[in-house]
């Protein structure tokens, strides 16, 4: 039995499909938020040429639909004292995803963590102080999480933001 259905205007009617099909100007709409979340109504409709009620429209259907999930300072983490950045992969005993991610979401200084099909089954990125933090992180607080099996960490030397927005 096929998976497609019909499909409501907007969502695709292709197998494993489930997510709105964004339009151009839902594209740009989140691009200019992206490279500036404090743009006002008014601002983001000038930037890409509709009204300032179909702009406010789209921004509230985003907000509605999930696709914006929230709004938020980017904080540089040097600049605020995190100087040791590092991914941290680990190998964990298989179905415990939800267990080690709930105590994973507890450990200060984890920025992100994310499931992964591969060699490794999690990635994580933490921004710590310095490498004393950074070790008490991994060796102390991670390690220790029940169903990790090992860890294995990258340092970060320098990283960088691409320079084109994937909704444009």
């Amino acid at each position: 039995m096929s998976q497609e259905t019909e499909s409501e205007p907007g969502y695709p009617a292709v197998p494993g499909r489930t997510a709105r099909l964004l339009d151009e100007v839902d594209r740009r709409l989140l691009d200019a938020l992206v490279r500036d979340g404090r743009a006002s109504i008014r601002t983001l409709a000038e930037r890409i040429h509709i009204s300032r009620t179909n702009a406010y429209a789209r921004v509230e259907r985003l907000v509605r639909e999930g696709v914006i999930t929230g709004f938020r300072a980017q904080v540089a983490p040097e600049p605020a004292g995190l100087g040791t950045s590092a991914y941290i992969s680990l190998t964990i005993e298989q179905n415990t995803w939800r267990e080690v991610s709930a105590r994973l979401a507890q450990v200060r200084y984890l920025e992100h963590a994310a499931l992964l099909g591969g060699d490794y089954d999690v990635l994580a990125l933490v921004r710590a102080p310095d490498n004393a933090t950074l070790r008490d992180v991994v060796l102390n607080q991670v390690q220790s999480i029940p169903g990790v099996l090992s860890t294995r960490t990258w340092l970060v030397f320098d990283e960088f933001d691409g320079v084109r927005s994937p909704w444009t």
